[in-house]
Order: structure tokens, then sequence, then C-alpha cells
């Protein structure tokens, strides 16, 4: 079967993206830093050919303008409902085949991730990628048999977002049956201290190419 992946984002509209982060370092900065990790998953994990990518925006109504379309993805709406309801209208729209949701605000995401995610459906029903703060900035599931069949008809609900616990209220309302993996945690972005470390890192990152070329051209 085809494989999806879903990049759950919203549009970059100024002081509507990364309020967390907004109210650290400023509404500019964070939409800034939204507009980089949309750009960063258009580039890397999107163009992908080993799965097809939708792009879950919210609001529904967005222009082509919303993300990278040169990447060659398909939007979708998230529809209507607090974040675990729109996340389970993305698992139901989709065409059949195992399905990953991704966030874009994990600056560590990469296409071995998304690839380790989907080699976890050949054995499982569900994965999850944790993230450092309790919560999980991936979530697939197999899509073999309707929402509902090894999985509870709350998938997604009564979750504390947003918090330590958002990962673990998912697993149990996945039920007991459900055959869970997992990958690897990553960090997302929220806080003052998280874009500071993420600067440093790409600061960093720069430095150590600058110095690789520098080396070639001696």
């Amino acid at each position: 079967m085809m494989r999806h992946l879903i990049i759950f984002t919203r549009a970059p509209q100024l002081g509507a993206v990364k309020r967390r982060l907004a109210a650290d370092i400023g509404q500019m900065a964070a939409l800034r830093f939204h507009r980089t990790m949309q750009m960063q998953l258009a580039r890397g994990i999107a163009k992908d050919k080993r799965w097809k990518t939708w792009v879950a925006m919210t609001p529904d109504v967005c222009t082509k303008n919303s993300f990278n379309v040169r990447a060659g993805v398909t939007y979708l709406k998230q529809g209507r409902g607090d974040l675990g309801k729109r996340m389970a209208h993305c698992f139901r729209a989709l065409p059949p085949g195992p399905a990953v949701l991704v966030g874009s605000d994990i600056p560590g995401i990469r296409r071995e991730h998304i690839a380790r995610a989907f080699e976890e459906l050949g054995r499982d029903d569900a994965v999850f990628g944790p993230a450092s703060d309790g919560g999980y900035w991936l979530v697939g599931l197999k899509r073999l048999r309707p929402i509902g069949g090894p999985f509870s008809k709350t998938l997604f609900t009564d979750v504390r977002w947003s918090s330590e616990h958002a990962l673990n209220d998912t697993l149990a309302a996945l039920g007991p049956h459900a055959h869970t993996g997992m990958i690897e945690t990553l960090s997302d972005v929220d806080s003052a201290g998280d874009y500071d470390h993420w600067r440093r890192l790409c600061s960093s990152s720069r430095g150590m190419i600058s110095t690789k070329l520098q080396g070639r051209n001696r």
C-alpha cells in the first residue's frame, strides 16, 4: 500500500503560530522560526519519493504560498475541533495505507526518522516519536483496519495536550491490545531556552561547513 506522510502545521501568519514561543521571543521571531521549519521540511522529508506527502494546514482556507508548493505536496484540511479531533480527521481522510503524522516545530527531523517509523508499522499497529517534554513529535498508524479495530474509539481524546502526560494519555487511549513501537526521542522548540539552543546549533553547523569548505579550497 502507499505510504502517507502528514505534515501537521499552521499557515504562517503573524500572531497565530508558536504562541508559547512568541511570548518569550516576540511574534516576528516566532514567525521566522515557523517559516524556517516549514522550509526545512519542504526541502527535506516532503520531497522523498518513498512516501506521498500531505500538508494538513490550519486554518482550512490557505493559499499555495502557505507552504513550499515546489515540494509537490497535496493539501489536506485539518477540519474542526481540538488538536486530537483534527489529528484523527487527517488519518481518516487519507486513502488506504500506513500513515505517519509529524509536527512542524522539530528541528531534528530527518528522512531516516520517517523511514524508520514506516518500518515499525510493518510490525506494529502504531508508532510514536517521543518528545523530551513527555509529548510526541511523530505518530503513525498502520491503518490496515479502520480506526476502532484494535484501537479505542476514543483515539486522541482525553489527552492532556501540551503537557508531560500527552504520550502516556495517547497510549492509554489506544488500548491494551495495540502493538506499539517507538523511535528516537527528539525535542521541539517552545521556549526562549529551546530557541537559543537551536540557534547555537545552527551557528555551530554553519561554522563546521565553512571550515570544511575552506579546507577544500586550500
